[in-house]
């Protein structure tokens, strides 16, 4: 027997939701339209500047529907997040959760520098400090990863006191939060996963291949980014996008909203039981993010990703076990979409025989015509988890 999810997303449609509520019951939402706005999936790696929900939920409930997933090999890290291993004091946040310190900061003459004093980006690229982001993302990773260092650092002390405080309020006060004096001390810094520039396959309305469903917003690959995102576009594309998307439902609504929905049948639990081993769940989320980090991170090579896609394969395998004998957590859902999203990004990294934009492989150096395409995430690239659900939602 065929599970739904199986057939072609334009024979098929999307009629609703399943959603895990705060009282750990899974609720049936019936609807017309639904809108996958999700946000990105830098909780894949180890160190991210964004929140603990960007766990690329939206991408991997589109991927086990059916839905190809682009361009996810391009991930952008940005350079300058605040090193704070510890956390700050009395904060709850993990020490992995990265404080962004604008590109402004290095517009105003901030200067990446390391614990002796010397510039980092003196000859490496002709605008030294202004190099785009992924540039100097790469020279602080290589850098570290030559000397060892834990971090680098971000010197404003050329400027005033009082001017950091006026044209930095935020940045300047959670700072000095944590006991740096932007006036005197040089930050330290270290790159972070930022942004998705891949995701969802829509049009520029924001539709998907499968009819009642559609995505926004960072979940979405419109093709808007290309392989490297400018700053802030993701904002003016979120904007437009979302209005051409509401356009889009509300043009054929009259007639949508007299088709009759289909009762939506309970979730089935399959006789799962309560989660007695949470640290099974706690184990892979750190593996996995960490191997990604490492493996998958920055810089590539051919080497490195191979062996990341063995070791997730292993990994993966004991994520859908535990997902399938066990009563739904929030825990456990994002550590199996973390699980598959880690997969399809190593997947599409291997695909693509070249150094473009976001993604750069020292076996592979330089931007080939024959590679100028869209890496597709299908069903075929998540071999491990991907043939193993297609009987669950």
């Amino acid at each position: 027997e065929r599970h739904p999810s199986e057939a072609p997303p334009e024979r098929n449609r999307c009629l609703g939701a399943y959603v895990l509520g705060p009282d750990g019951v899974v609720h049936s939402f019936r609807a017309r339209a639904v809108v996958l706005a999700t946000g990105g999936a830098g909780k894949v790696y180890l160190y991210t500047t964004n929140p603990d929900v960007a766990t690329g939920d939206g991408m991997a409930m589109a991927f086990r529907a059916g839905l190809e997933l682009r361009n996810l090999e391009f991930v952008q890290f940005h350079p300058t997040c605040l090193y704070n291993p510890g956390g700050a004091a009395g904060e709850a946040d993990e020490a992995g959760r990265r404080f962004l310190l604008s590109e402004a900061l290095r517009g105003e003459g901030g200067l990446l520098v390391r614990r002796d004093g010397t510039r980092l980006m003196e000859g490496v690229h002709p605008l030294k400090d202004l190099a785009p982001r992924d540039v100097v993302a790469r020279a602080i990773d290589a850098d570290m990863k030559r000397t060892g260092a834990a971090c680098l650092y971000l010197d404003m002390t050329a400027r005033p006191r009082a001017y950091l405080e006026e044209r930095f309020p935020t940045i300047y006060a959670r700072c000095k939060s944590l006991g740096l004096d932007m006036a005197r001390d040089p930050l330290p810094v270290v790159p972070a996963a930022h942004f998705f520039c891949g995701g969802v396959e829509t049009d520029t309305s924001g539709r998907t291949a499968l009819p009642g469903l559609y995505a926004a917003g960072e979940t979405a690959h419109t093709g808007l980014h290309g392989a490297n995102r400018l700053a802030s576009n993701s904002l003016l594309e979120g904007a437009v996008i979302a209005q051409r998307l509401a356009d889009a439902a509300a043009a054929g609504w009259d007639a949508e909203r007299r088709r009759p929905l289909p009762p939506a049948a309970p979730w089935d639990t399959k006789g799962a039981v309560p989660l007695d081993e949470g640290v099974i769940v706690a184990q892979n989320w750190d593996a996995i993010r960490r191997l990604m980090w490492n493996y998958v991170g920055i810089v590539r090579s051919d080497r490195r990703l191979r062996q990341a896609q063995e070791r997730l394969a292993i990994t993966s395998r004991e994520v859908s076990d535990v997902y399938w004998r066990f009563l739904l957590t929030r825990d456990l859902i994002e550590v199996r979409n973390i699980a598959l999203l880690a997969e399809l990004i190593v997947g599409c990294a291997l695909s693509r025989h070249e150094s473009r934009g976001l993604h750069y492989n020292v076996d592979h150096l330089g931007a080939l015509d024959s590679e100028r395409r869209d890496s597709i995430a299908s069903r075929g690239l998540g071999r491990t988890l991907a043939g193993q659900e297609a009987g669950r939602p």
